[in-house]
């Protein structure tokens, strides 16, 4: 049986918002696009029960990542998990990092939850809200390890590019938010929007490129269903790595 996403909202309501619109946060760029979902019984279940402990709201204060998985490991932010299959397997194999899990698909969002549940991945919390909303309102700066940013949408019309989430000022955010030596790590299957990554952080005086151009595929890295799509239809896919200077 399948449900429609208001089968969690009405139960989780803190789940149904994912930004704030104010005048002070008017912005061409956000961390997703909203999609409606159809999700399993036991998925909304499974929400309800392990949201109180795996799933964090949003809130304008600063998030002690200390107190929010109980221990002082670094903490590396997602930003868009899509299904959060990547997500958990990167948790289990470098459980020495925490990792703050942002995504609003809320069939991905549910999916994951549920997984992090059942397993019992203590270092992973899951927010459904914007990232860059979340980034400016509750994240230290200085603070974060790493960002993973895997396959982005490409909007790959030229009238549709200023949506694209890798320009500069979100760059510059990134930047503001990483500790000395944390990396950004981003993965597309969109050769141009490949090369426009590799341009925005070159402009960014802080962030530097070990590899000079794109980075090879990091062992951990698991390869998603998406990105065997992509490779299907002989896209080739691009790693990009930047490190805080």
């Amino acid at each position: 049986m399948q449900e429609t996403q208001d089968a969690i909202f009405n139960d989780v309501p803190e789940l149904r918002r994912v930004e704030i619109k104010g005048e002070d946060q008017k912005r061409e760029v956000k961390s997703y696009v909203l999609r409606s979902g159809y999700l399993h019984t036991t998925q909304v279940e499974g929400v309800k029960k392990y949201y109180p402990h795996y799933g964090l709201p949003y809130n304008k204060g600063i998030l002690e990542f200390s107190s929010v998985f109980h221990n002082d490991h670094p903490t590396v932010v997602e930003i868009g998990f899509g299904m959060g299959s990547s997500t958990a397997r990167i948790a289990k194999e470098r459980n020495e990092y925490n990792y703050l899990a942002l995504e609003v698909f809320i069939t991905g969002f549910a999916k994951l939850m549920c997984t992090v549940g059942e397993e019992k991945l203590e270092n992973v919390r899951l927010m459904r809200f914007d990232a860059v909303t979340v980034l400016n309102d509750m994240i230290a700066d200085e603070s974060v390890a790493g960002f993973h940013v895997f396959f982005p949408d490409p909007w790959i019309k030229n009238r549709q590019k200023k949506r694209r989430l890798i320009q500069l000022p979100f760059a510059e955010l990134l930047s503001q938010k990483l500790k000395g030596g944390g990396y950004i790590y981003c993965v597309t299957d969109w050769d141009e929007y490949a090369r426009q990554m590799i341009s925005v952080f070159s402009s960014v005086s802080s962030l530097s490129n070990p590899y000079g151009g794109f980075a090879p595929t990091k062992e951990w890295r698991p390869t998603t269903h998406f990105e065997e799509k992509g490779i299907r239809a002989q896209r080739q896919i691009r790693e990009v790595w930047v490190e805080k200077i």
